[in-house]
């Protein structure tokens, strides 16, 4: 809303995310803000929708349970479209359309409240929607990146950050019990776990250490890394 020129955090031009459970867009990856271009003018299939703007059948919704009333807030719509996608729906970025988003309006980017429900929830959302034979190994290494992180926070001395995702961690695996029975549940519904618009490689990776930080560069680099 205040910087028109500029494709939004919340779900840019198409939501994807990578193997460890990161999300970015086209458009937008991490902090990166790209200006809106003809790049992005095409109408895709992506892997979630913001929740800033989302039409879906409400038949569809409520097979689907709705959004997860314990993530509160933040990465819930990501949580709804993974169980979409896993049940075989296919999910549209309609670029005729522009929508204008405040953002923040919840907590603002510095709130360490914030920092806690994106990392509590990233966990979650892991552990809810992963297939069996991926997820430990996905969740081990998301939590050895989470520990990057406090490392990143140490360095900046935000020391009420670093409370916060040794406080997200403690939640999750307290409460990931809650969640078993869901996966179960789940399973039984799944028709698919191969997602095209699931990015399999680290965009963590890709963005730090090889500066790749334009959407338009990783599908040109690795549009082999798209699952089929």
């Amino acid at each position: 809303y205040n910087k028109r020129d500029s494709y939004e955090y919340a779900g840019a031009a198409g939501g994807y995310i990578d193997k460890f459970g990161y999300t970015f867009c086209r458009g937008r990856i991490f902090d990166k803000l790209e200006i809106i271009n003809s790049e992005y003018r095409e109408s895709v299939e992506v892997f979630w929708t913001t929740g800033a703007c989302m039409l879906v059948r409400a038949e569809f919704f409520r097979n689907a349970g709705g959004f997860d009333e314990h993530f509160f807030a933040h990465m819930e719509e990501v949580d709804l479209c993974w169980r979409w996608k896993n049940m075989g729906h296919k999910l549209m970025i309609n670029t005729a359309s522009e929508v204008y988003h405040v953002g923040g309006g919840t907590l603002p980017k510095s709130n360490p409240f914030k920092t806690y429900l994106n990392f509590r929830n990233n966990l979650f959302l892991l552990y809810k929607n992963l297939p069996e034979n991926k997820l430990t190994e996905v969740l081990f290494i998301r939590i050895l990146l989470d520990y990057l992180s406090v490392v990143r926070f140490l360095v900046t001395l935000s020391f009420k950050d670093i409370g916060a995702i040794f406080k997200a961690h403690r939640h999750f695996f307290k409460k990931r019990k809650d969640y078993r029975n869901f996966r179960k549940i789940q399973s039984e519904l799944v028709t698919t776990s191969n997602h095209r618009e699931q990015y399999n490689r680290s965009i963590v990776a890709d963005y730090f250490l090889l500066g790749r930080k334009r959407f338009t560069r990783l599908r040109g680099a690795f549009a082999d890394k798209f699952v089929d």
